[in-house]
């Protein structure tokens, strides 16, 4: 084929992609979108040889426009180093994948500011919707309410069902909360609690992160209540960050203390893998010293030492469901909390074997 000079190619259009390549322009939108129609590997030989020769780069706004949809959904995160967060935002993208959408991940971390800016900005490019792992519990979304783009509160930190089958919470015409997904993160930490005392143990401290807006955690209302259903006294509370540092932190404040507690629950897999760190450092064992549970299910919680019993999340659930409330909301329904049921993943730190 030979290669043409008269085209610019900031001028190069799809037609003349067809006219070169010797097949319709549909054909050609056929080959660069991937369908919906089949093309035979000669002919898309030939489009994919033509495009390289006029240097042609399809238009994605023009595009949008004509299907009324840019096929790209917006992510936006607190930490995106979080391994629990990068698992939960790979099952949303292959989720968002396998309709047809490419999904744009931004990192807040672990700021206000950062994160309404990501929504400004989400806004401004007429993304199809935007899954929000908020630090508030009542972020504000009037930018995006304005441009009447959808929006999912993923990993919602808020229990408003008991554990067992997920539960749909309906919300009325003109409610302002929007839809979110999420887990039962108060009954979840209760069960982590429950089974510590199985152990044996009647002193359990909580190692737990804070949200932006202050509000108090589902997790540290499932450990008081875990401990309080039992009628025994509480152990210390030591706040720390959502981190491996705040973790680690914890861990070195635990083992200042006189009375140090024989078992802990923490409120994130990530928060954990720093306190271990702190605990080895100081000689402890572990489980036989302090036992400790943890709340995420993260990839990392299978790998630490010991590895880490968790309050598992059912990620790829949280990952569909989002994609459904986003894309196919319930017909005559304004907004829904879609909250699942956690499990228990029992190891050895928590002194199972």
């Amino acid at each position: 084929m030979p290669h043409p000079t008269s085209h610019a190619k900031s001028t190069v259009t799809r037609d003349d992609v067809a006219r070169l390549a010797g097949v319709s322009s549909a054909v050609v939108s056929y080959v660069v979108n991937g369908g919906p129609r089949a093309v035979s590997p000669g002919t898309e030989a030939k489009v994919r040889q033509a495009i390289k020769a006029l240097g042609y780069r399809p238009n994605a706004a023009a595009r949008a426009l004509a299907l009324g949809s840019s096929e790209m959904i917006a992510m936006i995160v607190s930490d995106a180093i979080n391994p629990f967060y990068a698992s939960l935002a790979r099952a949303v993208e292959n989720a968002a994948a396998e309709r047809g959408y490419t999904l744009l991940l931004a990192d807040s971390q672990d700021s206000l500011r950062t994160e309404r800016r990501l929504i400004k900005k989400f806004a401004a490019r007429r993304v199809d919707g935007v899954f929000l792992c908020s630090l508030l519990l009542e972020p504000d979304l009037m930018d995006l309410e304005q441009v009447d783009i959808p929006v999912v509160l993923l990993n919602h930190a808020t229990d408003l069902a008991t554990a067992g089958s997920p539960a749909v919470m309906k919300h009325g015409v003109g409610d302002p909360v929007p839809n979110s997904v999420g887990v039962a993160f108060q009954d979840g930490a209760r069960m982590a609690v429950e089974h510590l005392i199985g152990h044996g143990h009647e002193r359990i401290g909580l190692v737990m992160g804070g949200n932006a807006d202050s509000e108090l955690d589902a997790r540290e209302v499932g450990w008081h209540q875990g401990i309080q259903d039992a009628g025994l006294t509480e152990g210390p509370i030591i706040r720390v960050p959502f981190t491996r540092e705040g973790g680690y932190r914890a861990g070195q404040e635990l083992l200042a203390r006189a009375e140090r507690p024989t078992a802990v629950f923490v409120s994130s897999d990530q928060q954990s893998a720093g306190l271990l760190c702190a605990l080895h450092e100081a000689g402890l064992r572990l489980p036989e010293d302090l036992a400790v549970f943890s709340f995420d299910g993260a990839p990392e919680s299978e790998f630490t030492w010991p590895r880490l019993s968790t309050v598992a999340q059912p990620i790829t659930n949280l990952a569909q469901a989002a994609l459904d409330a986003l894309l196919t909301p319930e017909p005559g329904q304004e907004t829904q909390t879609n909250i699942f049921p956690t499990e228990l993943v029992l190891r050895t730190s928590c002194g199972c074997h």
